[in-house]
């Protein structure tokens, strides 16, 4: 039986969705989009670099949680130039787009310029808060007159969650005015008070000036080209960009700043060019998606939804990418250490201890409309934040951090005891505390994403299978960290825990008839008898036995998982199974990059591969090469690409950091820092390279580019570049 036949089998019960999720009314894939950022600042434009803002749609440039500029819309003599061509550079630092004209009428209906005989080329990029569009008309055929060029302008100031379907009952006040001849300014005061604003500026300055629109009649006859220049800066309560004007300086501070940041994750490459496209797309992304918060350097999750600092996936991000950028993890430390909840606040699910499931500064956030000013409505992000400490310190050897941070570690582990297992089980397990936040606080955390194998869904206090993998890791991180600092009889203490948790998960959570781990217990401890990817993270985290771990690995491998491109969230018979839904059923790269990594971990490299190769494979389908936050879970079907989710963020950080923990989970790669060596454990390459480069890694002080190539039924490892002592050890 096929996917859609299944689908059609299964009538969904009814139930309440929470209240904040992504309003599907519109797809992002009929109307591709172009995304640049630059901090705090982030712009949605169509092909043409037009937005058209509207509910559902999310066009626009963004500031800060909030829609500053709704509509530009270019026209030449009424209408819409036609597209030739719209790319993002490869680092994307700009939009650059090609256009030229349909055939223009007069007032008689006669053609008076011949489509064709003008070319407009269009450049956008973001330089501090500002966008800068540069729009470059060119005419090769006489013309009979000036070009009439119009652009229609607008802002709603709609707050992140009004345009992803939210409806208001009130809003503050606007006003728009005509500053001058040459700039126009949009002014809200929000109902918290803020007066945000957004400013136009136009040279030349326009024939017709309104604040909806700009007109020009650009006169041809004697040069056979004209520019327009627009810069759009977004501020808060009167604080402007400190960025330079003008778009020849602004445009030069952009592309340092992007050349500066290249070195960071431009650390592999391959023998296969359209593999090497994937990669470097998605060191752009990462390099985009960073931002420098009043915390440090974070990695925001993705674009257009998730602008913004979030526990989890900045954790995961990080962790996939340690071995590359260890620099990473530090900012994320450091700002979820900051940003750790001290109190008990049940309006934002906060107790003390926990780590940050999101912050958001837009107005809504602000009055308490959505509660996610700052919300701790996540389970995974506290044992995650402990695991990626120690994970920072074996990679690093960076003690002063992590001694810096030991009281947040301390607090965390605190909640995992006390808050985090209120019951006092041994598992930890999350039950909401406002009816307002998120019902399911795993990292698939849609309302229908946690059930029975008869559908229902599970009523918690709910202990997820991947959460209590996480603890066990965090336990023996933070027993490492222990360590470290000398202080042996917590680290003793610690390491008792995580073995005791060890054989409870085990006795409780396996399923031997299906050979996997349960999904989740509910609160009655029943498990969730269902065939899920999260069982894969007790892989990832070293829980599972290598008896299971075995069993794991072929079940991950066999159809009812893996689709050719990747392993489902679930398998393709259980109840609530869809291809199309957002958990149950589709395919998400940082989940599968986990799994990639535990498998590696107990040794199945070509199953790691295997996950590799379909994943990059279905990155080079992409228009730009890039790993979307998820897709669908359809079998792959030969000469055809993946099918698209409709509102999958992209570029998102945990899906841009996977191809870089595929490469190390096929490696075998370890870096020891107490031993000064470079580990290659059972190294093996997919089909569709011949040979991988790693390049930059450091080790001890030590600088190493190693190549990785294939010799028949082996791969062989050559030291291509070494700064320092460090060694190299390939073990097989």
């Amino acid at each position: 039986m096929n996917e859609l036949s299944r689908l059609a089998d299964w009538h969904s019960p009814p139930g309440q969705p929470e209240v904040y999720h992504i309003e599907a009314t519109k797809s992002l894939v009929d109307r591709p989009l172009r995304t640049l950022k630059n901090d705090d600042l982030f712009g949605v434009f169509d092909r043409q670099g037009d937005c058209v803002g509207v509910q559902g749609a999310p066009d626009g440039l963004f500031f800060r949680d909030t829609r500053f500029l709704s509509l530009l819309e270019l026209r030449l003599g009424g209408l819409a130039p036609m597209l030739l061509s719209s790319v993002l550079l490869d680092n994307n630092s700009a939009l650059s787009v090609d256009m030229t004209n349909a055939d223009l009428h007069d007032a008689e209906g006669k053609v008076w310029v011949q489509r064709d005989s003008l070319h407009v080329g269009r450049t956008k990029f973001l330089c501090g808060n500002s966008c800068h569009d540069r729009i470059t008309i060119r005419r090769f055929d006489p013309l009979p007159g000036p070009v009439p060029v119009d652009l229609h302008i607008g802002a709603d100031f709609a707050d992140l969650f009004e345009v992803r379907g939210e409806v208001r009952e009130q809003r503050g006040q606007m006003r728009a005015e005509r500053v001058d001849g040459r700039s126009l300014r949009f002014v809200y005061r929000g109902l918290d008070g803020v007066e945000r604003r957004t400013t136009l500026q136009f040279d030349p300055a326009p024939e017709r000036l309104t604040v909806q629109s700009a007109h020009w009649q650009l006169d041809l006859a004697e040069r056979d080209r004209a520019s327009i220049y627009v810069r759009t800066t977004c501020d808060s309560d009167g604080r402007p960009s400190a960025r330079p004007s003008g778009f020849a300086r602004a445009y030069r501070t952009t592309r340092r700043a992007s050349r500066a940041r290249a070195a960071r994750l431009h650390s592999v490459s391959s023998s296969n060019q359209l593999v090497n496209a994937v990669f470097n797309r998605a060191a752009a992304d990462i390099d985009m998606l960073l931002t420098e918060t009043e915390y440090g350097l974070y990695p925001y999750a993705g674009i257009p939804w998730y602008s913004t600092i979030f526990g989890r996936d900045g954790i995961i991000t990080a962790l996939q990418l340690l071995w590359a950028a260890p620099d990473i993890a530090k900012g994320v430390l450091r700002a979820l250490a900051l940003t750790q909840a001290t109190d008990v606040d049940p309006a934002a699910d906060a107790e003390p201890g926990k780590i940050i499931h999101e912050m958001r500064g837009g107005e809504m956030a602000a009055l308490g409309e959505v509660p996610f000013r700052r919300y701790y409505g996540t389970v995974d992000a506290t044992p995650l934040f402990v695991m990626l400490a120690g994970a920072y310190l074996q990679r690093t050897g960076d003690l002063d951090t992590i001694r810096a941070i030991w009281p947040n570690i301390e607090a965390a582990l605190d909640w995992l005891d006390q808050h985090g297992d209120s019951d006092g089980d041994g598992f930890v397990e999350y039950h909401r505390l406002t009816e307002r936040g998120l019902a399911n606080q795993g990292w698939k955390d849609s309302h229908d994403s946690i059930f029975h194998a008869d559908g229902s869904l599970a009523e918690g206090p709910i202990a997820l299978c991947e959460v209590q993998a996480y603890a066990y890791a965090a336990r023996l991180a933070a027993a490492d960290i222990a360590d470290a600092l000398s202080d042996g009889e917590r680290s003793l203490r610690l390491r008792e825990q995580a073995d005791r948790l060890r054989r409870q998960f085990e006795e409780q959570f396996w399923l031997e008839d299906l050979g996997c781990y349960a999904l989740a217990l509910d609160g009655r401890k029943q498990p969730c008898r269902i065939l899920s990817s999260n069982a894969g993270h007790a892989l990832f985290t070293g829980i599972a036995s290598p008896e299971r771990a075995e069993r794991l690995a072929a079940l991950f491998m066999d159809r009812p998982f893996f689709t050719g491109w990747g392993i489902r969230t679930i398998a393709n018979r259980e109840p609530r199974y869809n291809p199309m839904s957002y958990h149950n059923g589709s395919v998400w790269p940082h989940d599968n990059a986990l799994i990639a990594m535990g498998l590696a971990r107990y040794g199945y490299k070509a199953q790691a591969a295997r996950i590799f190769q379909g994943l990059v494979e279905a990155a080079t389908y992409d228009e730009f090469s890039r790993l979307p936050e998820l897709f669908c879970g359809f079998s792959r079907r030969r000469g055809r690409g993946f099918t698209a989710y409709p509102v999958a963020c992209a570029p998102q950080a945990w899906a841009a950091a996977a191809p870089f923990a595929l490469a190390a989970a096929a490696a075998g790669l370890e870096i020891d820092q107490k031993e000064a060596c470079l580990k290659l454990h059972y190294p093996v390459l997919p089909p569709i390279v011949d040979a991988i480069t790693l390049r930059d890694i450091e080790v001890a002080g030590s600088r190493l580019d190693v190549n990785l190539r294939r010799s028949h039924d082996d791969v062989t490892v050559e030291v291509i570049r070494r700064q320092g002592d460090a060694g190299v050890m390939i073990l097989k």
